[in-house]
């Protein structure tokens, strides 16, 4: 089940902040172990060589190259390259995000742009260069992280990054019903409160740097008193990807031990 062999996936945003398994991480290395030869990106190139490393010592195919998921040239190049490397891409995996705090009133116009530009721009743009390359192939898969920000308040003021992935998860379903003659599915997966790698990063920014009181507040915010990691993130996108989710498109898996059923 759940087999990638003779299938080339495209991981936008295939690194991690530090060493651990952060959501790109582990889908770009769970999709080698299915059989995908890899392509990932990041915008740091360090982190998408520690994950290529690791797939190859597997002994597995990957390769890698840096990109700004923001910027037009760079994502039209990297899907160049993959193609040039290994002339198909079946899969795409956009997985670039960032959250940045704020409401409306206390965040600068510059704050506010550049999320949109990194959480929904660099969606589009990789949907823009892939989806055509898929329409020549008879079919694709693409899959979008989104988050439960998107679909609830969760307790953090992030009132940029929440619109975005609200926007993501919408632009998704639309863009699901017009390609779906074309035999591509577009489909989110949407995280609920992660333990990964950005951890730190987020306690520093919204909880004053207590990172240990941070993660007790938020696994006691999830109904199985736990956050999930990138592996329960990653095992949702190899669904979308593979066959056996050859009739779902233009719709969200929540990833997140019941956080949304348990909100209004």
């Amino acid at each position: 089940m759940l087999d990638l062999h003779g299938k080339v996936a495209l991981v936008m945003g295939c690194g991690a902040v530090a060493r651990g398994w952060g959501n790109g991480r582990a889908t770009a290395v769970l999709m080698a172990r299915q059989g995908a030869r890899v392509f990932g990106t990041d915008l740091h190139v360090g982190h998408a060589n520690e994950t290529r490393d690791l797939i190859r010592a597997e002994g597995f195919e990957a390769e890698i190259m840096a990109c700004d998921s923001t910027r037009a040239e760079q994502v039209e190049k990297a899907v160049q390259a993959c193609m040039a490397r290994y002339g198909r891409i079946d899969i795409l995996v956009n997985n670039v995000g960032l959250s940045q705090p704020g409401g409306p009133v206390d965040m600068d116009e510059a704050v506010w742009d550049a999320q949109m530009q990194v959480n929904l721009k660099g969606a589009f743009l990789g949907c823009k260069h892939v989806l055509p390359i898929m329409q020549h192939q008879g079919g694709g898969s693409v899959i979008n992280v989104a988050s439960v920000a998107g679909l609830r308040y969760v307790g953090k003021p992030q009132v940029a990054y929440a619109a975005a992935k609200a926007g993501l998860m919408h632009f998704t379903r639309t863009t699901a019903v017009i390609h779906a003659p074309d035999n591509i599915r577009l489909n989110c997966v949407v995280p609920g409160l992660m333990h990964t790698p950005l951890i730190e990063g987020l306690a520093a920014k919204y909880a004053k740097g207590d990172t240990e009181g941070f993660i007790a507040h938020r696994n006691n915010q999830v109904p199985m008193k736990r956050m999930g990691d990138g592996w329960d993130t990653a095992h949702a996108v190899l669904f979308l990807a593979a066959d056996e989710s050859r009739y779902v498109t233009g719709t969200e898996i929540v990833v997140d031990g019941g956080l949304v059923a348990a909100t209004r």
